[in-house]
């Protein structure tokens, strides 16, 4: 039997909300604004590390991508977009259904399922590029999750994870301020107890065979009303690892 890392209570969590998914207002519209952060770090770094023509519109192309918790397909689209084959998975079926319909509706083909990251490392499939994004946090046993997540890397492909650290600011502003308010995120959206360091997650990624290449923070400017890459990793941050070629 499968063992499992799915967290029931947080599984209905994001059920509860999963029509509001592309609504650039509503609850997850911190996520929107996230998005383009997370999507350009995603896209440079794949550029860089499979030798890619930045000038071309799919860079991405012939790419083999898994999101993993991916929601409604906020990450999954805009990579199709950009030329990757994408498996999006998430245990929610109410997230993969609107997933699924949203990409019928705007035309692009992307494989998502919905299952756990367990179940699809036991049929052997394989990435050049995993996603953990905004998941971690979320998941139970995480050793076991992250184990799973690095299984899924094929070699020489990349992983990354993004998570929000463990510091009295991320509780301060993360927690308190972005769901108490700034009324940005509902309330009990996270919890302090499970958020992990940076340093926590690149020793998870080395104990399961990945070499970490770079920690990078993700900072909000309110002047500008975005997320920008930052030096900063004491709020929102992300691990960039990658799994040794073949010999």
């Amino acid at each position: 039997m499968t063992q499992t890392t799915i967290n029931p209570d947080e599984l209905a969590k994001f059920a509860a909300m999963a029509d509001e998914w592309w609504d650039p207002t509503g609850k997850f519209k911190p996520l929107h604004k996230f998005n383009p952060v997370r999507l350009g770090y995603v896209r440079d770094q794949a550029i860089r590390h499979f030798d890619r023509d930045a000038g071309t519109i799919r860079p991405l192309e012939g790419l083999k991508i898994l999101d993993i918790g991916c929601g409604g397909g906020l990450l999954s689209e805009p990579l199709t977009r950009l030329g990757a084959t994408v498996t999006g998975i998430d245990p929610g079926e109410e997230n993969i259904a609107i997933a699924s319909l949203h990409a019928e509706r705007a035309g692009l083909e992307i494989d998502y399922r919905a299952i756990t990251a367990e179940t699809l490392a036991e049929t052997g499939a394989q990435f050049d590029i995993v996603l953990n994004m905004e998941v971690v946090e979320h998941v139970d046993n995480v050793p076991l999750y992250m184990q799973t997540c690095a299984t899924l890397v094929a070699p020489g492909g990349l992983m990354v994870t993004a998570s929000i650290n463990r510091t009295l600011r991320a509780r301060a502003l993360a927690v308190f301020a972005a769901e108490n308010v700034l009324r940005w995120l509902p309330r009990g959206t996270h919890d302090y107890a499970k958020f992990l360091t940076p340093d926590e997650i690149a020793a998870l990624c080395r104990r399961n065979g990945l070499k970490v290449i770079e920690k990078t923070g993700v900072a909000f400017h309110p002047l500008a009303d975005e997320w920008r890459p930052s030096r900063d990793t004491g709020i929102n941050y992300m691990v960039l690892a990658e799994k040794p070629a073949a010999a």
